[in-house]
């Protein structure tokens, strides 16, 4: 389902835990790490795709999160042409998203990266919010960073502690305006991706 433009109606999923770290995937036999996301169907609202794709990504069902907000309009990327199949080349041309912020209600065993026939992801972490873009697709950075960005004044306040998120993104912002071009994730070795990592712990997808 495209629309007149070529782009493919989609949502993307920022979950965060009760410490404002967001669940951080890796797809599934890649060392690209990313946010849950995915396409649209006809007939459904952005919120009904958000909540299949949370189960089908993640595990999760609408009783495990409370919506915290979503961004006001779309937000497009384009798809190079080396990545699209030959037989929607011409009239595909990326993805438009509304992107959601979730905080999770449940616990961390709630979530199941097999809860599908065609799992996303086979790994999984909580990170810090203002997560690492070089280790997403080149494509789709841009979006993230505007999602982050336009997002970060919703997350809740935690007790004894400022809203350090609003800040943290202008620098973030101005640090991307003026950083050399990086490699797509796609041109990285395995390696030197996940280096790019903070030394955190990762749960393997095995439930």
């Amino acid at each position: 389902m495209l629309d007149r433009e070529g782009f493919r109606p989609n949502v993307g999923i920022i979950l965060l835990n009760q410490r404002n770290q967001v669940f951080w995937g890796k797809r599934i036999r890649t060392h690209s790490w990313q946010f849950p996301q995915g396409g649209i169907k006809h007939g459904e609202t952005p919120e009904q795709a958000m909540f299949r794709e949370l189960h089908e990504e993640v595990g999760l069902h609408p009783e495990h999160v409370r919506i915290i907000a979503r961004t006001r309009d779309w937000l497009r990327y384009e798809v190079p042409e080396h990545y699209i199949r030959r037989d929607a080349r011409g009239h595909y041309k990326g993805q438009k998203q509304i992107w959601f912020l979730l905080q999770l209600m449940g616990r961390d065993t709630d979530m199941n990266l097999r809860a599908s026939t065609h799992p996303e992801f086979d790994a999984w972490r909580w990170h810090d919010y203002w997560v690492p873009l070089d280790v997403v697709i080149e494509f789709k950075r841009n979006v993230y960073q505007m999602a982050l960005t336009e997002l970060a004044r919703f997350i809740p306040a935690r007790p004894n502690h400022h809203n350090r998120y609003l800040r943290h993104g202008m620098r973030s912002m101005r640090r991307e305006a003026g950083a050399e071009p990086r490699a797509s994730t796609a041109q990285l070795q395995g390696d030197t991706a996940m280096s790019d990592l903070p030394p955190l712990e990762f749960k393997l997808g095995t439930s």
